[in-house]
């Protein structure tokens, strides 16, 4: 299932790269990356363990600079104008454990510019958005893992953030904590925020989406929307009928599985491109009776292993 598009309206991007590198030393970190995210949309940053997106992230917040390109964050360099606007919850966690979590989330709202009880307001309402509204008194080294993380997101978010940047946000959450955060982040597009999350579990990526940027080696392999995304794989289908599809249009390859009297069982490879639709259409025009007409729509783990590690088994990492 799609997640739920913004308003289909001409937006503006809130962050664009434009052919950005990174390099330490010998090693090129990031490689020529160019992509553009506009307004309101939920952005997976896609790609294998090492692939340039924790030092994309920071590239935006402006911890380290390009070595070349550009990056433009809410129409502006990155910097401290733009960070003011940007939440951030970082792969590495960074609470202070001995803070309790209400002044945890406080202490960041205050250095976002936040004052008094405007700050203590705002710490509270995302404790309790977040699950944590009984526990703002506990402090951080008192808390599980996941619980610490959800303080971190509350301080990510304290600001009210046009741009909310998630390093491997679901990271040591349970299934349950999980879908909070998938609820959440749903909520930040719904009230006009942009989220760009970075992760190598499609399935988030999968349920929450509108557009995927999947890198590998700091290069960019695909740029686009899940449908787009799903194109990148020939189609297959698996088909029951009286007769031979090999010869019909759009069809790259029919490989024969059996099948019972007359019936044929078959696994249908589509060409690049070619519809199911348009296949099921030709199988009447030419006169072959269809029982079984089942597509397989690829998933975004499938077009992940093939384009990082294309004629291999293994997704990388």
């Amino acid at each position: 299932m799609h997640p739920p598009h913004p308003a289909r309206r001409r937006k503006l991007p809130v962050l664009v790269f434009d052919h950005v590198s990174k390099q330490y030393g010998e090693v090129t970190a990031v490689d020529d990356l160019s992509f553009e995210v506009p307004e309101g949309v939920i952005m997976g940053f896609l790609g294998p363990n090492g692939a340039g997106k924790t030092t994309s992230l920071r590239l935006v917040l402006d911890i380290v600079r390009p070595s070349a390109g550009r990056i433009e964050v809410l129409g502006r360099a990155p910097g401290q104008g733009a960070r003011r606007e940007v939440g951030f919850l970082p792969e590495e966690r960074g609470l202070y454990r001995r803070m309790t979590a209400r002044d945890s989330v406080i202490y960041f709202a205050r250095l976002k510019g936040i004052r008094g009880a405007e700050a203590r307001r705002a710490a509270d309402r995302l404790l309790e958005r977040v699950g944590l509204g009984g526990v703002g008194g506990r402090r951080i080294d008192a808390l599980s893992k996941g619980m610490a993380q959800k303080v971190q997101l509350a301080a990510a978010l304290v600001n009210a953030p046009r741009l909310v940047l998630l390093d491997e946000p679901f990271s040591g959450l349970d299934p349950v904590n999980q879908a909070v955060l998938e609820d959440i982040v749903l909520d930040l597009a719904r009230n006009g925020s942009t989220v760009v999350f970075s992760t190598h579990v499609m399935q988030h990526a999968e349920r929450l989406c509108h557009r995927l940027v999947l890198i590998a080696s700091g290069r960019k392999l695909f740029d686009g929307t899940q449908d787009e995304a799903r194109r990148q794989l020939p189609g297959r289908l698996q088909l029951t009928a009286r007769g031979d599809p090999s010869g019909l249009p759009g069809v790259l390859r029919a490989e024969a599985e059996g099948g019972i009297g007359e019936w044929s069982d078959w696994q249908v490879t589509l060409a690049p491109g070619a519809d199911p639709g348009d296949l099921l259409e030709a199988c009447f025009a030419r006169g072959l009776i269809v029982r079984r007409f089942e597509p397989h729509r690829p998933s975004l783990h499938d077009v992940f292993v093939h384009l990082v590690n294309p004629g291999g088994n293994g997704s990388g990492r």
